[in-house]
């Protein structure tokens, strides 16, 4: 009799386990969930559909002359990284609009940036927001913080070179379709030298770049000006740079840094992804190659 029930208490317990593990993708979110954004510009906060969101992001963020299948991919990274910060974050709003966390622009934003081509970009756009409806990327069953970036130099990084965290699913994968023939691909920047010491916030009668370590893509993890060493991300954000893979040369008195990509480097490429996409290639596909090992599924 013992056994029995013992039996059926077990069984009970991993129904109720099965049920847990089922649900545990769906139960954070209702069916038309709302995210709370601040306007970096007004500091105002207010209260969207997230799929409405979705579609001012993809406006911001993507060209909207790519290809449907990269803006459907980038919809659905752009929702999984909102998805990601309203189940993290414990402030009073979700997300901010500029590129501290994705960028968005309203509907009379897009009026302005796309002038008589607002009714063919927007009906675009919302078609492939629309098409991927909920979808959001998984891994492990946790919702994926989903990096992506304009251009890489080739290759994406690894996740821990940039925001000093390692993620299993966002490693260095290289991105064929990211090379020289794309316009800006290799932009180079001209510099005086007290220019740089003052961007950098360092004294030098003199300059001098020294113990330059790279990773295994090229990009810069951390350089040495003069006695002062900097990260690679640090310094390209101090100088304002398009990319952390980037060379130096002096020439009299200027300092000439070339770049290569556009980007942080981790996560999708948008010109990788749309080069994928005219290839032939869906928006599964895409964020798969980019996102190791993810499922996609709706919330």
């Amino acid at each position: 009799m013992q056994n029995r029930i013992l039996i059926i208490v077990v069984f009970i317990l991993s129904l109720i386990l099965v049920s847990i593990s089922s649900n545990k993708n769906t139960t954070f979110f209702n069916s038309e969930p709302n995210i709370k954004i601040k306007n970096t510009k007004t500091d105002e906060i207010d209260s969207l559909n997230l799929e409405e969101y979705v579609i001012g992001v993809v406006a911001a963020e993507m060209p909207a002359s790519f290809s449907d299948e990269a803006l459907k991919a980038q919809a659905i990274a752009s929702r999984t990284y909102a998805a990601y910060k309203m189940e993290q974050e414990s402030k009073e709003y979700d997300v901010v609009t500029d590129v501290s966390n994705q960028s968005y622009i309203t509907i009379e934003e897009m009026k302005n940036k796309w002038e008589s081509e607002f009714n063919k970009y927007y009906t675009k756009i919302a078609n492939a927001v629309n098409a991927t409806k909920g979808m959001i990327m998984y891994y492990d069953d946790e919702i994926v913080e989903a990096y992506y970036f304009a251009m890489s130099n080739g290759y994406t990084e690894q996740a821990g070179l940039v925001f000093s965290e390692d993620k299993d699913y966002l490693q260095s994968v290289k991105s064929t379709y990211d090379n020289s023939n794309l316009k800006n691909f290799e932009v180079t920047v001209n510099f005086e030298k007290e220019e740089i010491c003052q961007k950098l916030n360092i004294k030098c009668a003199s300059l001098s770049f020294s113990n330059i370590i790279r990773s295994n893509t090229n990009r810069v993890n951390s350089i040495t000006v003069n006695d002062t060493t900097f990260k690679g991300t640090v310094f390209r954000n101090k100088l304002g740079l398009r990319s952390t893979d980037f060379t130096i040369e002096e020439e009299n008195d200027l300092i000439k840094i070339t770049t290569r990509g556009y980007g942080h480097g981790v996560g999708m490429s948008q010109y990788g992804a749309n080069g994928m996409a005219k290839e032939g290639y869906n928006y599964e596909e895409i964020l798969k190659y980019y996102y190791k090992n993810i499922k996609i599924s709706s919330i």
